[in-house]
């Protein structure tokens, strides 16, 4: 078992180090641009499904609260928390508009749509992204593998170069943790 939990710890460390050295010009437009947004008095809307999710949920709270200092609450919004929005818009339509209706309807010209997807092919995060375009939104993906359809329509795609979801997911956990620091640091 312990031999298993440092193959676990290794692949997370080399997939991190892959990520950092594909990504980090990447990860400095991120920052700048939702640092411009905010300072604008735009907002980020972030979403994803699953871990995603969570990850979604997890950085608009650090956004809205804090991360690592004291400073004015950033406006910022997990698209995945609402479930009467969720599960009417799956019931009277479905699920691959349930992201690009609340960004038709929460959106404005220079905030930022922030989509999360490990595949990159996620059809409600494309659809959302593909949505946040033509409303004029500044669009950003983090995905994995190869970046799927998402990297096609993204203003910035961060890709986490593995096909392993939990890999993704862990390096996708230290971008947004990065981008958060910066941008705090940069209010």
């Amino acid at each position: 078992m312990e031999k298993k939990i440092r193959k676990i710890f290794a692949e997370s460390i080399a997939v991190k180090e892959s990520a950092l050295e594909g990504n980090i010009t990447q990860i400095v437009k991120a920052v700048k641009k939702i640092t411009a947004a905010l300072k604008s008095g735009n907002k980020i809307l972030f979403f994803g499904n699953g871990g995603s999710a969570s990850d979604s949920q997890h950085m608009a709270a650090e956004f809205i609260g804090r991360f690592k200092k004291e400073r004015k609450a950033l406006p910022a919004i997990a698209l995945t928390t609402d479930t009467s929005v969720l599960t009417s818009l799956s019931n009277d339509y479905n699920f691959d508009i349930v992201f690009e209706r609340q960004i038709e309807a929460l959106g404005k010209k220079g905030d930022i749509a922030l989509g999360i997807s490990t595949s990159g092919n996620s059809a409600n995060v494309v659809s959302a992204i593909k949505k946040a375009v033509i409303m004029g939104l500044y669009t950003i993906s983090l995905t994995g593998n190869k970046g799927g359809k998402l990297l096609e329509f993204s203003d910035i795609t961060i890709i986490v170069p593995s096909p392993i979801t939990a890999r993704v997911q862990e390096a996708h956990s230290v971008i947004l943790h990065a981008i958060c620091e910066l941008v705090e640091e940069s209010i």
